[in-house]
């Protein structure tokens, strides 16, 4: 490089060098002015204050908006079942109507139209998401049907059936159909599960269902509300709901049904072909005003193959525990309807073949519940009227021969056991069963125990008033305490106080025509004091129990003064005793048993050392 290409290039780096100093003195001049205008500016307009946590907000809206386009692309990739919009549809009849969900495809609410609550409201026998209906399938690590939205496709049967198919499309060939059949005028619901393009042999099955108060006294619709399961061989059984979670585990016996009893409805589900296994867990909270209990059931649905469909059949029973409309299905579901349990059991027999056919026979040609009461009642007393004769004229000729036992008691002192042969000798000689007095009332206890428990679970008792009660199906009260009495309740009941008073002047007026034991005065107060302790337990009674009881009291009194007035002679009958005396005496097994066991007493007190 020569001299003047260096003198070139230093000339160069001098005006460029030059030109940078310039400019950035240029600019720290403009940045000044500019700030000083800036800081005029606002002092003559000041900035609003600014949020800073609208900023975030906006921030999270931002972000919020790309997490949903993410979304939104990846269920663009997914099957339609597995998104969308949650709506309800409603597939009534004319006797119910139900609710329904398309997340799920199964009943949320079910309210039945001939029926209303105690206080008046439309009767909902569930309502609520927490009833569900639900079915594991072999897809996606077992997806639930519950997590699917379905397309709701409803049609009209020409026979006036109404029919919802849900549909949920799973994408591939895959898809599954619960299908809602409702009769034009039946509360049984028909349910077809169809399973398309996915080979199972079962699903497991969930079923939640929650049982909402109607009823008057929500603890007495507690102690009446129970779970009932009958399996495939028509055995079944029952528990009663406790606070504390009790659970069934059915597994060695295919069960056929189950189904949730309240009071007056029921709900039942159950599958054609049985269930293969099933477990139920039921309960409820004592503070809880809403629900009465809440089942949770476990149970597996055995499917059958045709093609490449798998299906089953179930049938929902949705409706009130009419004995008549229960038996109609002929798949045991009038067992829901308690008509004697336990040590009791056999007083169902009765009911099924006596009372029930008495109470609807009167009920087909009277329509006032109060008057099939009264004419029960005195069916049921002219019925047993010839037992009841047999008992007081047994009372009369005990009465009778009472001047010759008060003989034979002076005569024997304080030996009981000579006394007690001694009777029995009189008793033979005369004719006179001892127990003849007790045998009819035996036959007439049934009677008493079958009412006791089929009044209280007669539904067409449920809101029909009579005088001063307003529904028979539960207690009538008179007075409200606000508190509670122990053993006794927080109310009082003019039907149970009825009954008591009759029942008091029926042991009253018996105890004037029936002679009592001197050696035994505990048992003269007995007749008194049952009533008393029964005043307690029938507080809270149905009306229409308690009624019927003091109505039958009321006639046995009657009965007692017609007969004893016009029917017993204690003269011909003291005369024919005497004159039975001068017969042989023929003498009973049940007789000479009781003899010889009065004779080993009497030797074995002989043999005994006597106390100094």
């Amino acid at each position: 490089m020569d001299r003047n290409q260096v003198i070139g290039f230093s000339l160069l780096a001098a005006l460029l060098i030059g030109y940078m100093m310039y400019s950035q003195h240029e600019q720290k001049v403009y940045f000044e002015k500019k700030q000083q205008d800036s800081i005029a500016y606002a002092k003559a307009h000041p900035a609003p204050i600014i949020d800073s946590s609208k900023l975030a907000a906006t921030a999270a809206v931002a972000d919020t908006v790309a997490a949903d386009s993410a979304t939104l692309a990846l269920r663009a990739l997914q099957p339609a079942a597995f998104n969308g919009t949650e709506q309800k549809v409603t597939l009534e009849n004319s006797k119910l109507s139900i609710e329904f969900t398309t997340h799920g495809a199964h009943p949320i609410g079910a309210r039945l139209k001939d029926y209303k609550t105690y206080h008046g409201a439309p009767l909902n026998l569930f309502e609520g998401n927490a009833n569900v209906l639900s079915a594991v399938l072999p897809i996606d690590n077992n997806r639930s049907t519950a997590s699917l939205y379905f397309s709701p496709v409803t049609r009209q049967e020409p026979n006036g059936d109404k029919t919802i198919d849900f549909v949920a499309d799973l994408g591939g060939g895959k898809k599954v159909d619960i299908i809602y059949t409702l009769p034009a005028d039946d509360y049984m619901m028909r349910c077809q599960v169809v399973v398309t393009g996915m080979p199972v042999a079962s699903l497991p099955l969930t079923w939640n269902t929650t049982v909402l108060h109607t009823e008057k006294d929500i603890v007495n619709e507690r102690m009446a509300t129970q779970v009932y399961y009958q399996n495939k061989d028509e055995e079944h059984d029952y528990y009663t709901v406790t606070a504390e979670e009790k659970s069934i585990d059915n597994k060695s016996n295919a069960p056929h049904w189950l189904g949730i009893r309240k009071q007056y409805f029921s709900t039942a589900l159950i599958a054609d072909d049985g269930f293969s296994k099933m477990d139920s867990k039921f309960s409820y909270k004592s503070d809880d005003t809403v629900y009465v209990a809440v089942n949770h059931a476990e149970m597996t649905l055995p499917l059958k193959a045709v093609g490449n469909t798998y299906a089953a059949n179930l049938r929902w029973y949705i409706g009130p525990n009419d004995y008549r409309i229960l038996k109609a299905y002929k798949i045991g579901l009038h067992e829901m309807v308690p008509l004697g349990v336990g040590i009791m059991a056999f007083v169902k027999y009765i009911n099924q073949f006596a009372i029930i056919p008495i109470f609807y026979f009167f009920a087909s040609f009277v329509n006032n519940y109060a008057v099939i009461i009264l004419l029960m009642t005195i069916f049921i007393r002219l019925i047993l009227s010839f037992f009841t004769y047999k008992s007081y004229l047994s009372s009369a000729k005990m009465r009778v021969l009472k001047p010759e036992l008060d003989e034979i008691r002076e005569q024997c002192g304080d030996d009981q056991q000579k006394f007690g042969m001694e009777q029995m000798k009189l008793y033979r000689s005369a004719g006179v069963n001892p127990l003849g007095g007790c045998l009819p009332m035996l036959f007439q206890l049934p009677i008493l125990l079958s009412i006791y428990y089929i009044f209280p679970s007669f539904i067409e008792f449920r809101q029909k008033s009579f005088l001063w009660a307003d529904d028979l199906s539960t207690y009538d009260s008179i007075l409200n305490f606000g508190f509670n009495i122990p053993f006794y309740g927080d109310h009082i009941s003019l039907f149970t106080l009825l009954m008591t008073a009759s029942s008091l002047f029926l042991a009253l007026y018996n105890r004037n025509m029936t002679p009592q034991d001197p050696n035994n005065p505990a048992l003269k107060y007995m007749p008194y004091v049952f009533p008393i302790i029964l005043m307690g337990v029938f507080n809270k009674m149905a009306a229409a129990l308690t009624f019927y009881y003091t109505f039958s009291n009321l006639l046995s009194i009657a009965q007692q003064f017609i007969i004893q007035k016009y029917f017993i002679n204690e003269k011909a009958i003291h005369a024919q005793l005497q004159e039975n005396k001068n017969k042989p005496v023929v003498q009973s097994k049940w007789q000479a048993k009781l003899e010889e066991m009065q004779k080993m007493q009497a030797d074995r007190a002989k043999t005994q050392p006597k106390k100094k």
